[in-house]
């Protein structure tokens, strides 16, 4: 297993997450489809990356818990030598206009979309300065770049990603270690198929493509950045929107 590139994608069960495992499975890469509820859609992800001719590991934990993330970082290198590539696409959603929004909705959204990047990235990033030399793509939001109604917490969860993207980049990039991010538009997701369907249109009217994107169009940049065509990109947020914003 040393002699192959290592990925690891969280939130890899379903959506986008699912279709990043895929698509680097298929560029050569051994994925782990890290999940934290549903082991059975992970195994799905692993399932169809074998069928394909891939290969894949599910693995289970909160990327929200610190404790957590470093015991499986360690268990990781243990077992694999080294991560080439860390894709941080676990996050959640718990939409409500700011006014209404509870507490606990704000923290639950920061604690996985943003601390939950920042526990994988920090854990990580130091096996791949050992490594000399890693990628680390998180994915933010068109919500991150510009905001967007009723997703205070979501929103500010993407922007701080964004930053964190940023800091990273400039902290690691001596190091070999390029830290980008993509922020999706309207994908059609199970998370965006519970909107309505006069919500979705009027998002798709803002959208001058005047269709929504779709998980190979984020999975593809992802596997761009995690290329060698990428080796000099790095600190960088690619929108992959189609032109809204």
């Amino acid at each position: 297993m040393s002699d192959k590139k290592i990925a690891l994608v969280t939130g890899a069960g379903r959506g986008i997450g699912r279709e990043i495992a895929k698509t680097l499975a298929r560029d050569g890469f051994f994925v782990i489809v890290n999940y934290a509820h549903s082991s059975a859609a992970a195994d799905e992800a692993v399932n169809e990356i074998k069928a394909e001719g891939g290969d894949a590991v599910s693995m289970g934990f909160d990327v929200a818990d610190f404790a957590a993330v470093e015991k499986v970082a360690a268990d990781i290198i243990k077992e694999y030598g080294h991560l080439d590539v860390l894709v941080n696409n676990a996050g959640i959603t718990r939409d409500t206009l700011l006014m209404a929004m509870k507490e606990e909705d704000f923290d639950a959204v920061i604690n996985t979309n943003l601390k939950g990047t920042f526990n994988t990235m920090r854990h990580f990033s130091k096996y791949m300065i050992k490594n000399k030399g890693g990628r680390i793509i998180n994915i933010s939001s068109i919500s991150g770049v510009a905001g967007n109604a009723g997703q205070a917490n979501y929103s500010a969860s993407k922007a701080g990603v964004i930053g964190l993207t940023k800091a990273a980049a400039k902290e690691l990039g001596s190091r070999n270690i390029t830290v980008n991010a993509v922020a999706p538009g309207y994908v059609d997701t199970e998370m965006t198929q519970v909107l309505s369907e006069k919500v979705r249109e009027s998002i798709l009217a803002t959208v001058p493509m005047k269709r929504g994107g779709t998980v190979a169009d984020i999975a593809n940049a992802v596997a761009f950045l995690a290329s060698d065509k990428a080796s000099y990109i790095t600190g960088q947020v690619i929108q992959v929107n189609g032109g809204m914003g």
